[in-house]
């Protein structure tokens, strides 16, 4: 102990990780290796046992030692990069003969057509130095005149987990707790894992988050607060600005907990039923706000904006200056065109009732089944069943495939749900919503008789 004692360079958490990842990585601490306890190795670097247990968390999330209880931990095995609970290979897509619902994907025949902008780009976006603006001026104004509330600054990033990425490191620190809504979006879960934050789920409704949850999590002096004001992903939830009112009522003013920050993540803006809402209203300075274009304008475009105080965007650009820069200006160009074209403007809006009637439609056979559910803005539908696995097998074996629900909750839940892509049934709406409908009202009574169109 004492000699790895003598190998651990600073005596910070971070400095203390870092020591011990170079350790494990260049075979200095072999795989299998106990790792003295947190109370000894904090007695003999001098530090409390917060600052060793807050290593121990960092080194663990990255994969590089594991707890085995009270025998200890140890360095383990090098492993593949992690994939999120949420990723489901789709190698066998091409091979599935039937309707793919699991995605949570836009239909592409109700994308905007990119023929007209990429003919123009052309002609305008040239680049003749790397220190120009990161927004081209032309989009900045469109995303002003837009934004639901008057924000300081306005930047560009590579879609909206990026966005919600810098926004968290740039608002939260290491082991801070973070607010999310319950069920909500997996790779906010495990983003926040990677960076050794903790995960506090909040319940939600068919408004977003419940505001009696909000208040109980807020007793565990979170840091910060991720939600989606608009079709939330999965449940299909909208805010109503009452609510979001009430929410912002709870942390801003002269509440205890003035000091939160909210991460906003409106990713399917334009194609949603709900009017555009924004905690920013009432507490603007304390609300980063990203709006993406990936569902509304076409995912390859990997652009979304991000706006908020002043200081926050400017640390935000900084950094990217020492990684990607910024976000293309080409692309840019091309977004500014299919947020101007009347074309674009009229396809998107065009897409946006499309998606409503078939949830619309969707919802209303689902309830002529005796399924009592409520009708979901966006493209996703939230569907109680009795058992996951056996829906997931079931309707597959009918050729209907879905996301199972688990992933989506924060916390380990009793409730059975699937994720069903609602926007992407533009035909057999009866049949899917049959199958559904069966399988929440089976409990124990066996197994349903399967039929399936594409058999």
């Amino acid at each position: 102990m004492a000699n790895l004692t003598s190998r651990i360079d600073g005596r910070t958490p971070a400095e203390i990780s870092a020591s011990l990842g170079r350790l494990i990585a260049s075979g200095r601490l072999a795989v299998g290796v106990r790792l003295p306890t947190v109370r000894d190795l904090a007695r003999d670097l001098g530090v409390s046992p917060a600052t060793v247990s807050q290593a121990w968390k960092a080194l663990a999330a990255a994969g590089l030692i594991e707890s085995r209880g009270r025998n200890g931990s140890f360095v383990r095995a090098a492993r593949t990069p992690e994939r999120s609970a949420f990723s489901q290979p789709h190698a066998d897509s091409a091979g599935f003969e039937g309707l793919d619902l699991s995605r949570g994907t836009p239909d592409p025949q109700l994308l905007p057509g990119l023929g007209r902008a990429l003919s123009r780009v052309s002609q305008r976006a040239e680049t003749s130095a790397y220190m120009e603006l990161p927004v081209i001026p032309e989009l900045m104004d469109v995303l002003r005149a837009s934004w639901p509330y008057p924000v300081e600054s306005i930047t560009i990033v590579n879609g909206a987990l990026d966005a919600i990425s810098r926004s968290i490191e740039q608002v939260a620190r290491f082991g801070d707790r973070v607010i999310v809504e319950n069920p909500g979006f997996p790779p906010f879960f495990d983003l926040l894992k990677r960076l050794g934050l903790e995960a506090v789920p909040v319940d939600v409704d068919e408004h977003g988050i419940d505001p009696a949850s909000f208040e109980h999590a807020l007793k565990s002096s979170p840091a910060l607060v991720i939600l989606q004001p608009r079709a939330l992903n999965p449940t299909g939830a909208s805010m109503t600005s009452e609510r979001a009112r009430t929410l912002a009522r709870l942390i801003g003013g002269d509440s205890s907990f003035s000091r939160v920050m909210v991460i906003e993540d409106d990713h399917s803006g334009d194609i949603t039923a709900a009017p555009d809402i924004s905690l920013g209203t009432w507490i603007p300075e304390r609300v980063l706000h990203v709006r993406s274009y990936s569902k509304s304008h076409g995912p390859d475009l990997r652009i979304a904006a991000l706006g908020g105080p002043a200081n926050h965007i400017n640390a935000i650009e900084a950094r990217r200056m020492l990684g990607p820069g910024w976000t293309s200006r080409m692309l840019q160009t091309i977004l500014h065109d299919l947020l101007t074209s009347s074309e674009s403007i009229a396809e998107v809006s065009d897409a946006r009732r499309v998606y409503f009637s078939r949830q619309k439609a969707f919802t209303d056979a689902l309830r002529e089944h005796g399924l009592d559910v409520r009708q979901a803005d966006g493209i996703n539908a939230w569907i109680p069943v009795a058992d996951e696995q056996a829906a997931i097998v079931q309707l597959a074996a009918q050729g209907i495939r879905v996301a199972g629900g688990s992933p989506f909750f924060a916390s380990e839940s009793e409730r059975a749900h699937v994720r069903v892509t609602a926007g992407a049934i533009a035909e057999d709406v009866e049949f899917v919503a049959s199958a559904l409908a069966s399988l929440a009202r089976t409990e124990s009574r066996g197994t349903p008789a399967l039929t399936s169109r594409w058999a």
